[in-house]
């Protein structure tokens, strides 16, 4: 049986969980993660979450990354985390501008430095697609999943 070629594995670097523009999480990740740490929905808000506009965010710690990455182990609510983490890197600019994914891939190791763009922007979209990642979102949703005018 022939392996089918993947254009990223994860290297839990954390790469893809530090810096400033933050995760969104809409209202159903938001109790989703709630739920996988026993908290309320109340609660899991004012310890994790800001709010920027119409949407909300996963919090930094003081070091700039994600309040749930832990050096080491990776996401510590990696089953409930957010389809944004999901589909990492398989974002709409990594999958619509070639300077992007360039960019992408120089800085996440896990992105298979001999995936050429096409072949990651077709192997993307079949990930997204698969794993109900690319579809039309709820409101709430930030806009690195929309790719429904994507090839």
């Amino acid at each position: 049986m022939k392996k089918t070629k993947s254009a990223f594995v994860c290297q839990i670097c954390g790469q893809c969980c530090q810096g400033s523009g933050g995760i969104v999480a809409t209202l159903k990740e938001q109790q989703r993660m709630a739920d996988y740490l026993g908290m309320d929905i109340s609660g899991f808000q004012m310890m994790y979450v800001q709010r920027k506009g119409d949407k909300f965010f996963i919090r930094n710690n003081d070091q700039g990354w994600c309040i749930f990455f832990n050096t080491g182990k990776g996401c510590t609510v990696h089953p409930a985390k957010p389809r944004t983490c999901r589909a990492w890197p398989f974002f709409r600019g990594n999958l619509m501008d070639e300077s992007s994914f360039e960019m992408a891939r120089e800085y996440c190791p896990g992105i298979d430095p001999d995936t050429d763009f096409e072949e990651f922007v077709r192997l993307g979209v079949k990930y997204l697609q698969e794993h109900g990642l690319g579809q039309e979102l709820e409101d709430d949703a930030g806009n690195a999943l929309r790719t429904s005018d994507i090839a």
